[in-house]
């Protein structure tokens, strides 16, 4: 039976790390992805070998399982906290919003401004929102404050270089934390 708690601890600590790693990847950051692999593999290599070493021991089994699963939930709900990275929203406006636009500036984000045709020859505008992805719901509750009914789609940003953004959007941003 201890070694059924141990095989739970021992997932649930593995599965996060796994998650953690496969973001650290996606993201391009191969040597802190590479440390938390080497210790993901020591994890994996001691809790497999208890189990194997009595497969007909249900409670090991029952418990690298369950411990798996409680593991994935944790490990989502970490990757949620840490929000590792940045956003892209794109922003489809009817009109023209210059108060958002301003709202967003000043608050920090990265705004770039387009104009186009709609289906029907009609002006769209569509506004390209760069966020740290900590910021997600903040960066929502101001375009659902002014334009409830924008239509929004969200990318991941894997990296970035030069622009705007990356210098004075921290600056932005400090100036912004202050003001609060």
């Amino acid at each position: 039976m201890l070694s059924a708690l141990l095989i739970f601890l021992l997932q649930i600590i593995y599965v996060p790390i796994l998650t953690l790693r496969t973001i650290f990847l996606v993201k391009n950051r191969t040597k802190t992805a590479a440390g938390m692999g080497a210790l993901e593999a020591t994890i994996y290599i001691v809790s497999l070998g208890i189990v194997f070493k009595d497969l007909t021991n249900l409670y090991n089994i029952s418990a690298y399982i369950i411990g798996f699963s409680v593991g994935l939930l944790l490990g989502g709900a970490l990757e949620q906290k840490l929000a590792i990275g940045y956003i892209t929203y794109q922003v489809s406006l009817l009109t023209k919003n210059d108060e958002l636009v301003n709202i967003l500036r000043t608050s920090g984000f990265g705004v770039t401004v387009f104009e186009g045709k709609g289906i029907e020859s009609n002006i769209r505008y569509r506004l390209d929102i760069i966020s740290q992805r900590s910021r997600e719901e903040e960066l929502l509750t101001i375009i659902n404050d002014i334009v409830p009914k924008a239509f929004l789609t969200s990318y991941e940003i894997r990296s970035f270089k030069g622009g705007f953004m990356t210098s004075s959007m921290k600056t932005r941003w400090k100036l912004f934390k202050n003001k609060k």
